[in-house]
């Protein structure tokens, strides 16, 4: 107990006493405390003695001249006062119970923050040591709110990325994110991942340096004292090392070290999902065996790094000749295969072997040796000769054994599995080889097929045809090597070589002193590109003809691409005075709505609608309104392919201008048709 006698106590008011008592609970504790309670209550009656007794209970009596009033609240006891020296009242009495509510309430205010304080104290001890704790370990933490911005970051993340808790706390976590592989980021994560729990992943993302590098990242729900989410913990470490690791094993597992091409493993899945799509789009694929010849002859004589940088040089350039959507693949040794997937025939697949096989022409540099290798190809067809990978490997392996061991030249020999389509393929390579030889050696020939006017069959032009004239075979028919010309690139040779004869033929007409005619030659899509009107102008120069004799017909096809490339180089064309006709008129898709554009004369209705006038209603339609649509812009008309009277006499009453046809004439070689010419046909000047 704390006593203070007080002699002459300096009286006080209850509001004096009141701000007495909170002054004592702010500044001081224990016995001095309760010292100054004592004195207080002492000097609040008047009285000689006062006291604060904190341990007192509350089983008392005041003796006789003292007056005691507990100080608690509700439940909480703090202690006693206690006055003596005098005789009290009852006014005396509820002054000292008011002093004594007073001080219960500011003590239990003061416990209630003591024990806060101290309750913080603990939090920040704690959280300080979970900051250490979380500094300390290797993985990177970081958390986010709800929104992707960064709220803590630990020095595990420091150390990983390379921007300090300053640098990063309150950015955007997208700013981590690797640009070419920006993961799902935080807002894209649906509320159900915070709630529920989180998943781990293979991330990339980038340092402050710009290295991209692999993580793995685990993803938790961060949540608040009532167990809503309210944002994510992730931890991060850095994986680069071990996902090196797993490419190096998968690099080693589907590529032959050697060239970096697809092993047999990965082209026997790249190849099973491309036949998936092959089959969904009902075509046609190939899978070609390539086996390199002389290989193992240069292998055993120059030894075995010669023969690797052999392969290596023999991959770059099978790399080179093929397009990206085809897969080519280095099996083992000296053997290769390649899938074509897009592709429309499957006699297209001769051209990518003949291709590959003129890739290896050229000798190949390897330190001071010079080598020369060929290869045998062998092709199978899916789905005629299997329905999968492993399948169709395995008959194209079987065809490149028959092409190895019948070809009289091995470097050039290419064999399908099925016996039916090498016949096929065979004819064709003998046409492709020889078209090749007669284009150089006097083969072809231009035959002319005249036009004429219908009303007064007088002429008005005539069509210059090519004609293969072979030595063993005779006239070869157009449409047994028109065709493969298209598809091998040679039509661009034969389109030249028809231009220039025709030009040739033309201007002898014109020294002769023929009034002038159209001398129409066609043109293919592959010609029809910027360089066409200059060297038309220059083979006009060169044989000194006259613009008005040539007529250039162009398929409808030709124009469904870059509308406006086309019409330019037509306008060239036009301004060298040469005439240009739309020939196989109404097979195309769209050109209908360009047909005003185009600068042309004359409109071919194609003899696929002229061989049914006038029994077929359909081509009846069909040819009367091209010959009124024609003749509304202001076009002439002429239709091919007319043999008989009933047909002339349906374009005659339809409105058409021209005809050619056997009716009137075939193609004629160049002095037969110069014979008809000056004997039988009136050649119109109009």
């Amino acid at each position: 107990m704390s006593d203070l006698h007080l002699t002459e106590p300096a009286p006080l008011d209850l509001a004096a006493s009141s701000a007495a008592v909170c002054s004592a609970v702010l500044k001081l504790r224990g016995a001095p405390l309760h010292a100054a309670l004592g004195r207080i209550a002492a000097a609040l009656l008047a009285s000689p003695e006062g006291s604060f007794d904190a341990e007192a209970g509350p089983a008392w009596a005041p003796e006789e001249g003292a007056l005691g009033q507990d100080v608690v609240a509700g439940a909480e006891r703090f202690g006693r006062y206690r006055v003596a020296g005098r005789s009290y009242g009852a006014d005396d009495r509820r002054q000292l119970d008011s002093l004594a509510g007073l001080t219960a309430t500011l003590l239990q205010v003061h416990a209630l923050a003591q024990r806060t304080t101290h309750a913080y104290a603990q939090v920040e001890a704690q959280l300080a040591h979970q900051s250490q704790i979380l500094d300390q370990i290797h993985e990177s933490v970081l958390t986010t709110d709800l929104m992707g911005y960064i709220t803590s970051w630990n020095r595990g993340a420091e150390q990983l990325f390379g921007y300090s808790a300053l640098e990063a706390v309150g950015r955007h976590i997208l700013f981590l994110y690797a640009d070419e592989d920006p993961h799902h980021p935080p807002e894209d994560i649906p509320d159900a991942f915070a709630e529920q729990g989180g998943r781990m992943m293979e991330v990339r993302r980038r340092k402050k340096s710009g290295e991209v590098f692999w993580a793995s990242l685990s993803l938790s729900p961060l949540r608040d004292l009532e167990d809503h989410p309210i944002g994510l913990i992730a931890y991060l470490t850095d994986i680069t090392e071990r996902k090196q690791a797993e490419e190096r094993l998968h690099h080693l597992a589907y590529y032959q070290e050697l060239t970096g091409l697809p092993n047999r493993t990965l082209f026997g899945r790249l190849v099973e999902q491309a036949l998936t799509v092959t089959q969904r789009n009902d075509a046609i694929a190939c899978v070609l065996y390539i086996d390199l010849n002389r290989f193992k002859l240069i292998n055993g004589t120059l030894g075995r790094r010669v023969g690797d940088e052999l392969l290596r040089r023999v991959a770059e350039r099978f790399r080179g000749a093929l397009r990206d959507e085809d897969v080519v693949a280095h099996l083992s040794g000296d053997e290769f295969a390649v899938g074509l997937f897009d592709i429309r025939q499957h006699f297209e697949a001769t051209t990518v072997a003949q291709k590959l096989q003129a890739c290896l022409a050229a000798p190949l540099k390897v330190g001071e040796h010079e080598l020369r290798v060929g290869a045998s190809v062998g092709i199978a067809v899916y789905p005629q000769d299997g329905q999968d990978a492993e399948t169709l490997l395995r008959m194209a392996d079987i065809a490149m054994q028959r092409a190895k061991e019948k070809a009289d030249n091995p470097d050039r020999s290419v064999a399908f599995y099925r016996m039916d389509m090498n016949e096929g393929m065979q004819q064709r390579m003998q046409i492709e080889s020889g078209l090749r030889h007669a284009l150089g050696h006097g083969e072809l020939v231009l035959h002319y097929q005249p036009k004429f006017e219908i009303g007064s069959s007088r002429l008005v032009g005539a069509e210059a045809l090519v004609r293969w004239r072979h030595p063993q075979r005779g006239m070869v028919p157009p449409g047994d090597f028109i065709p493969l010309a298209e598809s091998t690139g040679l039509i661009v040779q034969l389109g030249e070589w028809v231009l220039e004869r025709a030009c040739a033929q033309a201007a002898v007409w014109q020294g002769a002193g023929l009034p002038p005619f159209r001398l129409a030659v066609n043109v293919s899509a592959r010609e029809f590109t910027a360089s066409l009107p200059g060297r038309v102008a220059d083979t006009l120069a060169r044989y000194r003809l006259d613009p008005s004799w040539l007529e250039l017909e162009i398929t409808e096809s030709t124009l469904m691409h870059d509308i406006d490339d086309v019409i330019a180089i037509m306008d060239r064309i036009n301004a060298l005075g040469v005439a240009l006709s739309l020939d196989d008129f109404g097979t195309g898709y769209s050109s209908l709505s360009y047909l005003k554009r185009f600068p042309i004369d004359t409109l071919k209705i194609d003899r696929s609608f002229t061989n049914g006038l006038p029994a077929d209603t359909s081509d009846c339609a069909i040819a009367s309104t091209i010959i009124s649509m024609g003749r509304r812009l202001g076009h002439r008309v002429i239709a091919e392919g007319v043999e008989t009277l009933e047909q002339l006499a349906f374009l005659s009453e339809a409105g058409c201008d021209e005809v050619q046809g056997y009716l009137y004439a075939k193609p004629l070689p160049a002095y037969e048709f110069e014979t008809g010419l000056r004997e039988n046909w009136l050649l119109t000047t109009g």
